[in-house]
């Protein structure tokens, strides 16, 4: 069996400097003495969001900016509940430390590694073990729903029950665009079997490796620069976009994806 992990030689006193400002604040600034986990909540959730922004832009500046930014936030949480349940972001990391050890048998105990299918259906398997009541529990409900999609079906696959092939999940894809097409005037109908094509496509999605998040957003990013294209070439005409036409608008949508916008 490996030995186990032990820190890295590179010095921790950044992140010593860090709890000592973070203590500094939380005695000294009138915003951060007012601060609670509820009150951070919000925010912490939008830095998640703009980190997410910076890995999807393939910006590794900025995802150094916003992985720091976020680690303020997880030694805010620390400082706060050392100060009402008396623990801080040793227990914390403690924690982490042996749930990791703990979670990875085939590295640290005698336990055959296999591939990473193994390895995911004996995570999940260990989660249970250790009081998980459903193998989809550990999906927040606060997910947006296209996420959740995704980690409900990873989970699903961490035990087995998943589809064979990507063929398969292709043919269910299709299904269910025809079940939305026979519905899709009936409002109520239409909701629930679009649901079940966005799932179907989201399960493909994950078997061609695809994140369909990263996917989309991606998209809504090229629309974002393509329209702004096309409202900054309507404003240089001095023209208004509600006073264009459809195909006036579209000779510069088009340029827009000439020029690789």
């Amino acid at each position: 069996m490996p030995p186990l992990a032990t820190p890295p030689d590179a010095s921790l006193a950044p992140f010593d400097r860090l709890l000592a400002i973070m203590n500094d604040l939380r005695t000294h600034c009138p915003w951060d003495k007012v601060q609670t986990k509820e009150s951070l909540r919000r925010l912490t959730i939008e830095e998640a969001y703009e980190l997410s922004s910076a890995i999807v832009a393939d910006d590794w500046e900025e995802v150094k900016k916003e992985l720091g930014d976020l680690l303020l936030h997880i030694v805010f949480y620390a400082k706060i509940a050392s100060e009402s349940q008396g623990f801080g972001i040793e227990e914390v990391i403690t924690q982490l430390c042996e749930k990791l050890v703990r979670r990875h048998p085939h590295i640290y105990a005698e336990v055959e590694a296999g591939d990473e299918g193994q390895v995911r259906q004996r995570w999940e398997a260990l989660k249970l073990k250790e009081g998980n009541r459903s193998v989809l529990s550990g999906v927040p409900e606060a997910l947006p729903a296209l996420v959740k999609a995704f980690r409900l079906q990873e989970k699903a696959r961490g035990v087995g029950f998943d589809w064979d092939t990507p063929e398969q999940v292709w043919a269910k894809v299709e299904e269910e665009a025809r079940e939305f097409a026979e519905v899709r005037h009936d409002p109520d109908q239409a909701e629930a079997e679009m649901g079940d094509w966005l799932f179907a496509l989201i399960n493909y999605a994950r078997f061609a490796n695809i994140d369909p998040e990263a996917a989309l957003e991606r998209t809504n990013q090229k629309f974002i620069r393509r329209f702004q294209y096309l409202e900054t070439q309507a404003q240089a005409l001095g023209k208004q976009l509600p006073d264009m036409t459809l195909a006036e608008m579209d000779v510069f949508w088009n340029e827009a994806k000439a020029k690789g916008l």
